[in-house]
């Protein structure tokens, strides 16, 4: 613990005491410099060095074992580093070119014509859900205002919760335009169905009555779980799926463009027939 305490006041002072030896490996303090934040109590700063010195201590006791026990041959990581290497420097010159010269507009006559060719690939994986919801405290005249707007037709019941839900509410939710996952709408509305397809079949408004909460939905429409999916549903998948489609090209463009560029500018030979 002295020794610990120690290192926590020369880690202020810039100078490297040994922390710890594997072999012929070292570890001074200069080279745990940074893992103490500066706002830690000391009982947190012995706790990170202790930890750390453990933690190299295995990781260099192992790499020693390795060392002696594997044969040279399966030592030497030169190849593999420098693929590597080269494999990153491809990487962030390609990326860097795409990023320059991708085209990221993707129209919506783009988006439908990828959804009208490939909508076999959308099939749902979960029943999805257009519906409205309210969520109110136990309130006999908000729960009877509710009960009115809930029985009109839609031609006015959307209007009407609109210009109505303000502030008598503990939540709602209003987009009549977007598809929700029925997944989801049941961790906000305790609707309890041992079968969701056949409750979307047959329910377009639900009411639930809670101890503390009253729950009003009306459900616009619904898919079932392998249907294939509305195309505002796959929206933003599409795009990025056009996207990466086009950072494929790119990068096989580029690629073919530099090449082309070198051997016109006699760049290299190959020596063989």
């Amino acid at each position: 613990m002295a020794l610990l305490t120690g290192c926590i006041n020369t880690l202020k002072d810039n100078n490297s005491p040994l922390l710890a030896r594997v072999h012929d490996k070292y570890l001074y303090i200069s080279d745990i410099q940074g893992i103490v934040p500066d706002n830690s109590t000391p009982r947190d700063s012995i706790a990170l060095i202790r930890s750390y010195v453990n933690d190299w201590v295995r990781t260099n006791v192992m790499i020693y074992q390795a060392q002696q026990n594997l044969p040279a041959g399966q030592l030497d990581f030169t190849k593999q580093l420098e693929d590597y290497r080269n494999s990153l420097i491809i990487y962030r010159y390609e990326t860097k070119l795409i990023d320059q010269t991708l085209d990221t507009i993707v129209t919506d006559n783009d988006i439908e014509s990828y959804y009208n060719t490939h909508s076999s690939d959308f099939e749902l994986k979960e029943n999805i859900t257009k519906a409205v919801y309210v969520i109110i405290e136990d309130d006999l005249e908000i729960e009877e205002k509710y009960d009115q707007i809930f029985s009109l037709p839609d031609s006015l019941l959307f209007d009407s919760l609109a210009y109505y839900t303000t502030t008598n509410t503990v939540s709602s939710y209003l987009d009549t335009t977007k598809w929700l996952s029925f997944y989801n709408v049941q961790q906000i509305i305790p609707i309890e169905t041992y079968n969701r397809e056949l409750f979307l079949k047959n329910n377009r408004f639900v009411k639930i009555v809670t101890d503390r909460y009253l729950y009003f939905v009306k459900f616009i429409d619904f898919k079932i779980k392998d249907d294939i999916s509305p195309l505002d549903f796959k929206r933003n998948d599409i795009y990025n799926i056009i996207i990466s489609r086009r950072k494929v090209r790119l990068a096989k463009k580029v690629r073919n463009d530099i090449y082309e560029r070198a051997l016109k500018n006699d760049e290299f030979e190959i020596y063989y027939h």
